[in-house]
């Protein structure tokens, strides 16, 4: 995945079938969908893939339990199904992760044994285990850190766990196997409408040189997530919000408070929310929230208030209890909701369902939705786009299209922390082997290797020391504070690639230490 390869395609190329603004899951996804369909697909980033909220979920690939029990059964079908579908396509990502339910009241064993059963049965043949009561003694054998006193019983059921941006990047390589044009860094920054209004292609400008291009094409479609009223702005005569963001953060701590294979999931706060504790990349991931917003960020931050919720939900659950000092990253994300119709109401009722619109200029937009059923989405993207006479018919062709990467989940170490590549391995291996020097790790503490920001600079297209310790070794995520220390060797790396001098590395180490503040605590910045 070459970026000039790819500004090639876009300057030697008149007009494209189909332009996707953005590039995050739903983008992504349709890209994908467009090109595997043999349509002339290009997709525009204005900053980095999955940049935004495609990099800040809870890593789960799940159905929804939460949705189930607002009754929202199609929803959980159709997501149900398209884990199932995820986890084949992209086994090296996705893996079949159990979730223990602890109960401090005994009636609630059953409750959510009869629930979760509902839930089995709604995956059908793409069930990834079934669901069961557990004892008390078995509750704490699978959670050894679980608060024991007043545990009653327990629940184990099965969802799937993944790495959200690192499934971005294998996306982003099919789309482009398949013959999509996929750029990061450019920003479109106007829509071109012929004399009847319609939207018949973009201007953009690439964020690295400065040129612009205007870049016409039969459907245009808006996947900008929270920016979605951005673009909208630029399509509607008169402007209407589209999108809520709504606010989700997550704690990261060591191991030692999760230990085993066990997630844990809390299916009632105080609050009435859902809390997760999932083991990811050797550490364990708290969260999550769901705070309205009034204004979105390409770096939302954590609340105070959200921190403490997450910490005193976790403490009451836990026998060792993490405290503030246990955090080793703190990263909020903001989810794209579809507006509701009547102001004011609280984000957990919004639907997460998505829509998708289109305008009066022709311009497609898909709001809402979620990383698990991506891909419909992006079906049904395409699909829309062929029923409004933008495209000629042709069958949808991802249901069983493996991603960049796939490997079977049976044939997947993932004791080995280069399991993310899947495919990928033995060629970063090779690179280790042809200069021994590229095996040095990137920091001490931590796994990831010179190889692997080498890999990523050469085949992922990642351009700055964000895309590298946020988006493709993911240390910014799992330890902030080393991820800092990281920084100038990082940097160091990238321009002797790139050809960047010694100011580009003060500015990409000043750059990535502000970014990294919203990944420490206060008192840590």
């Amino acid at each position: 995945m070459n970026r000039t390869a790819q500004l090639s395609k876009l300057q030697n190329t008149q007009n494209w079938d189909v332009i996707i603004i953005g590039g995050g899951a739903s983008g992504l996804g349709t890209a994908l969908d467009a090109a595997s369909r043999g349509y002339k697909t290009i997709l525009l980033e204005a900053v980095d893939f999955a940049k935004g909220t495609s990099s800040r979920s809870t890593k789960l690939v799940h159905g929804g339990v939460r949705y189930l029990a607002q009754g929202d059964v199609h929803l959980v079908r159709e997501a149900l199904k398209e884990r199932g579908l995820l986890a084949q396509n992209a086994g090296h990502l996705v893996k079949n992760q159990s979730f223990v339910i602890p109960n401090y009241n005994r009636w609630n064993g059953y409750f959510y044994t009869i629930g979760l059963k509902i839930y089995d049965l709604l995956a059908g043949s793409l069930s990834l285990g079934a669901s069961k009561y557990i004892s008390k003694e078995k509750t704490i054998e699978m959670l050894p850190n679980v608060q024991e006193k007043g545990l009653a019983n327990g629940v184990i059921y099965h969802d799937g766990q993944f790495d959200d941006s690192r499934l971005a990047i294998n996306i982003a390589q099919t789309a482009l196997e398949k013959g999509a044009c996929v750029i990061n860094y450019i920003k479109v920054v106007n829509l071109i409408k012929d004399n009847k209004e319609t939207v018949v292609g973009v201007q953009a400008i690439d964020q690295e040189t400065g040129s612009k291009y205007d870049i016409k094409g039969s459907a245009i479609i808006n996947a900008t997530g929270i920016f979605t009223n951005a673009i909208m702005k630029l399509n509607d005569k008169v402007y209407k919000k589209y999108i809520v963001p709504s606010q989700g953060i997550h704690l990261v701590f060591d191991k030692s408070f999760l230990p085993g294979d066990h997630a844990l999931m809390i299916p009632k706060t105080k609050d009435g929310r859902v809390l997760f504790a999932v083991p990811w990349h050797n550490r364990v991931v708290v969260g999550t929230t769901d705070t309205l917003i009034k204004s979105h960020s390409l770096e939302p931050v954590a609340l105070e208030s959200e921190i403490q919720f997450v910490l005193e939900t976790a403490q009451r659950f836990l026998a060792k209890k993490p405290t503030r000092a246990d955090v080793l990253s703190v990263f909020a994300g903001l989810r794209p909701l579809a507006a509701p119709k009547e102001e004011g109401k609280s984000t957990k009722e919004v639907s997460r369902s998505h829509k998708i619109l289109v305008s009066k200029t022709g311009l497609i937009t898909i709001t809402g939705g979620k990383w698990t059923t991506y891909r419909k989405m992006a079906e049904e993207i395409i699909d829309k786009a062929i029923k409004t006479g933008k495209l000629h018919k042709k069958e949808c062709a991802t249901e069983h299209l493996a991603i960049h990467g796939n490997k079977h989940t049976t044939t997947v170490d993932r004791e080995n922390h280069l399991y993310i590549y899947g495919s990928d391995i033995p060629k970063i291996i090779e690179l280790q082997q042809n200069q021994p020097e590229l095996s040095e790790k990137l920091h001490p503490d931590h796994e990831f290797t010179i190889a692997e920001v080498i890999w990523a600079i050469r085949y992922e297209m990642a351009r700055t020391v964000d895309d590298i310790l946020a988006r493709r070794v993911r240390l910014l995520f799992l330890d902030a504070r080393a991820a800092v220390e990281s920084s100038e060797k990082t940097a160091r790396l990238m321009a002797k690639e790139l050809g960047h001098d010694e100011a580009w590395i003060s500015k990409e180490i000043s750059d990535f230490k502000k970014i990294s503040k919203g990944y420490l605590l206060s008192e840590f910045q």
